[in-house]
């Protein structure tokens, strides 16, 4: 383990590109492609990236007391319980069958937080989103967004040429993990295996604020019930929504608990801010567990908790505190893009999005 001290705070950890505000721009035409095309096809608006949705949890995220000072920031900074909602997903933005398999995905929403708020950000949660993989697929925002438009051509579009292509890659991906590659392009094609997200850890993969800080962040199954289902794959054959079907089947009996760990930054050339196709090493730079995330046995697609979370709410990195400012190239372009998808999802659908109080 580490014994090196963090790294503190100081604008200067990130490097503005000078084209930022053009790539961001492309984003938005790109997603506009995206969200057009899915929402004539289906009648209805939904989200650009992970707009299929699994599962829809109700729970409680307490956060630890006696922190050292490192750890007690923001959300973190006080002891105590905040109500959440998790919301599992897989990447995509059309609505595809579970037989393609694509990375998991991971958004939580804390109610009832204090603090100052980033710019815009409405209402009192915090919100985080992850992915079950350490590192992002590009290291800039405009390469990201060429990967996104050979995407977009595909959306809503040769469906079983998908599932096909999935299963190739599929191989292609475990034959490079045999020889001890992992490929995060290969796996965002649909290459992924196709896990149980109830047993998948999480990562920020981005670097954000910690207070006084600069850190990523993790979500990792604890709970016996959950550990047992990792590296589980589920069967999709015939089964349009088998990954839903999965998780609502467990969550029935399941008592899920999960740490939610901080990895503070140590040292800013091993662990970059501006490239998060780094993995920051856990022996340099340890996670360290803040707070539990607990949710008893429940229907996770419950009607009316589906309708009020994955309809009417969206998930943004840039809804939450100003201590948790996020950081990077990738989460600068995040920032409005995010925004832009949500207001043609309440343009389109005629409901304005929510941010819930726990009262």
């Amino acid at each position: 383990m580490s014994s090196a001290a963090p790294v503190r705070f100081t604008p200067d950890v990130e490097t503005v590109l000078p084209d930022e505000a053009k790539t961001i721009a492309g984003l938005n035409e790109t997603f506009d492609t995206i969200l057009e095309t899915t929402a004539k096809d289906g009648g209805h608006a939904i989200r650009a990236v992970h707009a299929k949705a699994h599962g829809i949890l109700e729970g409680t995220l307490t956060v630890a007391e006696g922190l050292p000072p490192e750890l007690a920031q923001g959300l973190f900074a006080r002891p105590g319980a905040h109500k959440v909602y998790l919301r599992l997903s897989t990447n995509a933005g059309d609505i595809l069958p579970d037989a393609i398999s694509l990375p998991r995905g991971l958004a939580m929403k804390v109610l009832d937080v204090e603090g100052e708020r980033l710019p815009g950000a409405a209402g009192t949660t915090q919100d985080f989103i992850m992915v079950n993989g350490p590192v992002f697929q590009t290291k800039t925002a405009e390469k990201f967004h060429g990967n996104l438009k050979m995407l977009a051509k595909t959306t809503d579009r040769l469906e079983g040429t998908k599932v096909v292509l999935s299963s190739v890659l599929r191989g292609v991906n475990t034959a490079l993990e045999a020889v001890g590659i992992e490929s995060s392009a290969i796996q965002s094609l649909g290459g992924a295996p196709n896990v149980d997200p109830l047993g998948e850890t999480y990562f920020s993969v981005t670097p954000f604020r910690y207070g006084d800080y600069i850190a990523k962040f993790s979500i990792v199954p604890v709970a016996g019930d959950l550990t047992a289902l990792t590296g589980r794959t589920i069967d999709a054959s015939g089964r349009e929504n088998a990954i839903r079907e999965t998780v609502r089947s467990e969550m029935a009996a399941i008592s899920g608990r999960w740490e939610f760990r901080v990895q503070l930054c140590r040292d800013l050339e091993a662990q970059p801010v501006e490239d998060p196709t780094v993995e920051w090493s856990a022996e340099e730079a340890p996670f360290q567990t803040v707070a539990i995330i607990e949710a008893s046995p429940q229907d996770s697609w419950d009607a009316a908790r589906v309708q009020a979370v994955d309809e009417e709410m969206h998930f943004s990195i840039w809804t939450g505190l100003a201590a948790h400012r996020p950081l990077g190239n990738i989460n600068r372009a995040r920032k409005d893009t995010y925004a832009h998808s949500a207001e043609f999802r309440a343009r389109f659908n005629g409901c304005p999005m929510h941010e819930p109080s726990g009262g």
